[in-house]
């Protein structure tokens, strides 16, 4: 790799950081002091801060000129990528469908569904991107396919094993999303005006428009 290719990397990676550490802190110091009720939104918004800091401390070896160059093309940068860019963003999705899903459809998801599902992708994706970084260590490259002719990948293998039955569970407990989703929308129970007592401004409208055009609020 070009030394000067590296000292681009380095740079914009270490810039990213910068707005990187101010939205986590603003992510941390809106809970703090807060009321915060561990619904089935909550958990999976706590699941994408936890995702995004896991995967963005990566990012500050890979900001490294004289390590970057190592890990650059190893399993140690998809790790990084995928786990801020790829499933801290689904995650992020994920919370936005509970959380309004009640004032889209006027019903509410099955929260028992949403906890498990919640719980067994928190862990099928920390134990599919986890040990990619262990892999990005031991030198593993990236793009791929067959590892076996390579004879310190051999040993390997396993972890591969592992990541690849981590998936398919991961995949699978998507299931349990799809069925929720679809099923709450005709049988879920029926949602409150503010289903998470917030004070932001659209839910209190909910409550409040049918009887007065108070300012902010949009009248039937």
């Amino acid at each position: 790799m070009n030394p000067y290719s590296a000292m681009a990397f380095s740079i914009l990676t270490m810039t990213i950081g910068i707005p990187s550490a101010i939205k986590t802190f603003n992510w941390i110091g809106t809970l703090w002091g807060g009321q915060i009720h561990f619904d089935t939104a909550m958990l999976f918004a706590l699941g994408f801060v936890s995702l995004f800091v896991t995967g963005g401390l990566s990012g500050i070896f890979l900001g490294q000129p004289a390590l970057d160059l190592y890990f650059h093309d190893t399993y140690f940068v998809v790790g990084h990528f995928h786990m801020i860019m790829g499933v801290a963003s689904i995650f992020g999705m994920f919370a936005g469908t509970f959380y309004w899903f009640p004032k889209m459809f006027g019903r509410m998801m099955n929260e028992t569904l949403g906890k498990i599902h919640f719980y067994c992708t928190f862990i099928g994706v920390y134990c599919v991107f986890t040990p990619m970084h262990f892999l990005g260590l031991a030198g593993n490259p990236r793009r791929y396919s067959d590892f076996s002719n390579v004879e310190y990948l051999g040993k390997l293998l396993p972890v591969h094993v592992f990541m690849t039955h981590a998936a398919y569970f991961t995949a699978a407990v998507q299931l349990i999303f799809l069925f929720n989703l679809f099923w709450s929308m005709k049988k879920g129970a029926r949602a409150p005006m503010n289903p998470w007592n917030s004070t932001t401004l659209e839910w209190p409208c909910l409550r409040r428009r049918r009887t007065t055009t108070s300012a902010g609020c949009t009248p039937w």
